[in-house]
């Protein structure tokens, strides 16, 4: 397990984040898998045995069952405990309260102790803002957030789910007031939904931030088993009911999953391992937060961790998935060329003739 720089911070994670939106499995979080204590535990086990060092999960799932079953297993490390890392997150609503969402600091704070309960620690490793709030002002939300790290109840804090102006913003409204500044965010970044580099991988190579994945198979779509003309597993969800992330183009989309599979049949590994694997050697990438239903689909994502994808390999998943320069880039590619940064180039690169 390779072990890469949290954004500007000193904190070291593994590649691989074990993701815990699994465990509980009550309201419509029981769609995403049912885990329990004792399949927990095996789970995180695994896990660590592999290498991992860090858990993501949230206050919203199963209504803070996630949290709990999280909290339990942690408990029962015994001296392992100390070299776990354990990320959450706030700002989704979580009760019937006019006050029960929000990145405000009544929120957020309140949000933190009833987190900190329930993973049964004093501190939270990294604190994230779930969504965009754009009601609260960022400088409430900011220096709860610095309130929260210099109290100690917090170390490091992130964001999730922003825009690049957002994030942008939130990053100069902490360095003008001096508040604690985000270390990294949570994004969703795949071969089949690659939105994330036309803004916010550049800027996340600019501003020295990380990048941790959230479902990096696409909720399944790149595992392998979604192929065309080609029934789906029985008890999978249908194309058209998929919402995160939704399907624009589902031609293309099993245009990819082949070159995933013949990929990973040249490898003698799954699809999944090859869509892992061509992520962490992506710009930015730090972290890919993996969940699973069962232990054979988690060593299966751990092993990814391992695998060494060719130039040639991933020149054709590139291809396969690229989407075209939206404005301002293509017209930068054009024209911009002789002042372009290592940022512009993460998405700029292949369109550029430096011949």
């Amino acid at each position: 397990m390779e072990y890469r720089r949290l954004g500007r911070s000193g904190l070291r994670v593994s590649t691989i984040t074990l993701g815990t939106m699994t465990f509980g499995g009550t309201g419509a979080f029981a769609a995403v898998g049912n885990t329990d204590v004792a399949t927990a535990r095996r789970q995180v086990e695994t896990a660590l045995d592999a290498g991992v060092n860090l858990l993501d999960t949230a206050d919203m799932y199963s209504d803070g069952l996630s949290e709990e079953i999280t909290g339990e297993v942690l408990e029962g490390l015994g001296a392992r405990r100390d070299d776990v890392l354990v990320a959450t997150k706030a700002r989704m609503v979580v009760g019937p309260g006019p006050n029960d969402g929000g990145a405000s600091r009544h929120h957020l704070v309140r949000s933190a102790e009833r987190s900190l309960r329930r993973l049964r620690t004093d501190h939270i490793d990294l604190y994230q803002i779930h969504e965009w709030d754009g009601q609260t002002p960022l400088e409430e939300t900011l220096e709860a957030l610095d309130t929260l790290v210099r109290s100690g109840k917090v170390r490091y804090v992130g964001a999730s789910n922003y825009c690049g102006w957002q994030l942008m913003k939130a990053l100069a409204t902490s360095d003008a007031r001096g508040y604690q500044r985000y270390v990294s965010q949570q994004i969703h970044y795949t071969l089949q939904a690659r939105d994330a580099e036309s803004e916010l991988v550049p800027l996340t190579l600019e501003e020295d931030l990380g990048i941790l994945v959230w479902s990096p198979l696409a909720g399944g779509l790149l595992s392998g088993k979604y192929r065309r003309d080609a029934s789906a597993p029985e008890g999978s969800r249908h194309l058209g009911n998929w919402s995160e992330p939704p399907v624009h183009d589902e031609d293309k989309l099993y245009d990819v999953v082949e070159e995933l599979v013949r990929t990973g049949e040249a490898h003698g590994v799954s699809a999944a391992q090859v869509a892992l694997a061509w992520l962490l050697g992506r710009p930015g990438v730090t972290s890919l937060v993996v969940g699973a239903r069962t232990d054979e689909q988690l060593r299966d994502n751990l092993a990814a961790a391992d695998l060494v994808l060719s130039d040639d390999e991933r020149r054709r998943l590139d291809d396969v998935s690229a989407v075209p320069l939206r404005y301002p880039h293509w017209h930068q590619a054009a024209t911009a060329t002789d002042r372009l940064s290592a940022a512009d180039l993460s998405l700029l690169a292949p369109f550029v003739d430096r011949t």
